[in-house]
Formats: structure tokens, sequence, C-alpha cells
């Protein structure tokens, strides 16, 4: 049985994120249909390298599939996108050592969200449009608040008695292009809607109603404010997972275009 590393993209907003439910349509689910199609067998695994929620897309997920075929990975990614819906596409397939696991082998995660101060017709399901004039000095600010060992129980939907709210945020990056704001966040993982409620609070303090002390109290005090700010999932892209030895992204580009600018 070989191992088979796999770098894949998709648009979320059809799907109930990323892991198999029943009864619900999900990206692991359509990728196993596929494979099920393509080896023409259901003795395989495949394994992410972890979860997205409902509606957030991904640019460069990884997975791992163990399965028995004599079919080149070139040819295996070919036939699997034949199968996939149009919003779900294997960029690439390769061989990788047996031990090789894409969850618990990824060192960080990176996350690009996606902020529009305007209002698109070619963008909406991949921004979120704020009506409100946004500080974003203010936000910049902000960011250096979130970067650390910190316990991020405030921020997330996870119940905190079953696991640890304890996360390290390597580096958070904020920039202007056009009239999109694009955040990156960068951890060693992620708890479940923490990325959506960190970009949440910073748009509240964009907006002159958070300071940079109510952020503090989150941090060092259980508070339930933060998940009340939660951001939509359409402006949330999965952006890349990092294993051990791999050079970081450097410049933040938005992910597209949401049209030209009159002036």
């Amino acid at each position: 049985m070989a191992r088979l590393k796999l770098y894949i993209e998709y648009e979320g907003t059809r799907y109930s994120g990323w892991q198999v439910q029943t009864n619900a349509r999900t990206v692991q689910g359509e990728l196993i249909g596929a494979a099920k199609t393509v080896f023409k067998t259901d003795t395989f695994e495949l394994y992410g390298s972890g979860r997205t929620d409902a509606g957030v897309h991904a640019l460069l997920q990884v997975a791992h599939l163990d399965v028995t075929t004599m079919l080149a990975p070139q040819i295996i990614r070919l036939k699997m996108n034949d199968e996939l819906p149009a919003d779900i596409n294997v960029l690439e397939i390769e061989k990788t050592s047996k031990n090789f696991h894409a969850r618990h082998h990824a060192v960080a995660r990176s996350y690009l969200y996606q902020i529009s101060r305007r209002r698109t017709a070619f963008g909406k399901r991949y921004v979120w449009w704020i009506k409100d004039r946004l500080d974003v000095r203010a936000m910049h600010d902000a960011v250096n608040l979130f970067v650390g060992m910190k316990n991020f129980q405030s921020f997330t939907a996870d119940e905190p008695e079953e696991k640890s709210t304890t996360v390290l945020i390597e580096e958070i990056e904020l920039r202007e292009v056009g009239d999109l704001i694009l955040i990156r966040i960068v951890g060693s993982h992620f708890l479940w809607k923490q990325v959506r409620q960190i970009v949440g609070v910073l748009a509240e303090v964009g907006r002159g109603k958070m300071s940079r002390e109510n952020i503090h109290r989150f941090i060092t005090h259980p508070s339930a404010e933060p998940a009340k700010l939660t951001a939509p999932p359409s402006g949330l892209f999965l952006e890349r997972v990092y294993y051990r030895g791999e050079a970081r992204l450097k410049e933040i580009e938005p992910v597209m275009s949401i049209g030209t600018r009159i002036r």
C-alpha cells in the first residue's frame, strides 16, 4: 500500500466544512467519493491536515491517502479531478514516506482573511463586506496583542474542558490592497472559529468600538464577547499548511480582485 500526499484547493461555499459528516456535503466526502471511483474500491484511507468550517475555503489544503494502486500520481490527479465538482481541485499528488502524516507532522498553519470596504458584484463569496469606515491603523496596532503563546479560551467555540485552548500565534500581518484589507494569521494550530473571532474583534477595533484593553482582557479572562463578533466564513481561506523545513510565504496577496477602482 502506497502513501500519497495530496495538495488540494477548494471553494467552500457549498460545503459543510472539510470533515465527513452524516447527511451533509463535505470536501473530504467528495474526495472519498472520487477516490472510490478512480480506484474501484473503498479500501483506502484519506486524512486531512485539519478541519475547515462550513463555508471556509482552502488555497492549499494537504491530505495523505493510503491506497493500493499501480497508477502514477499524475494519472491519479487527472482521474480524481475528472470525478470532482468544479469547486474542488487536486493541484498535485506525490508519493511520500509511509511515516508522513498530514495532520500530526504539520508544524504551522496559515490563514488569510479578506475584508472588503465596498460592495462587490464579483467577490461576495470571498470577502466580508463591512460598510462602516475602518481605522486600519488602529487594527494594525492591535494585532500584536494576539501574537505569542496565549490562552484563547475567549476566542473559540470549543469546550475548554475538552481540549487545551493554548495556541502559539507566530505572526499576524495586515495589509491594504485597493479596497481590500488582508489579514494573515500564522499559528501552530487553531481552535474552532478562533481565526474568525480574532478578525471580528479586530473589525470592532477598526470601527472604534473596541480598544486594546478589551483585547487584553479577553485573553486574560474568559469572555463570551468575541463569539458575538465572529466574522463570516466567506472571507476565510486556509492559505498554507507548513511542514518542517518549508519556507514561509512572505508577501500577502489577495485571492482575487474585486473589480476595477473608479478613481
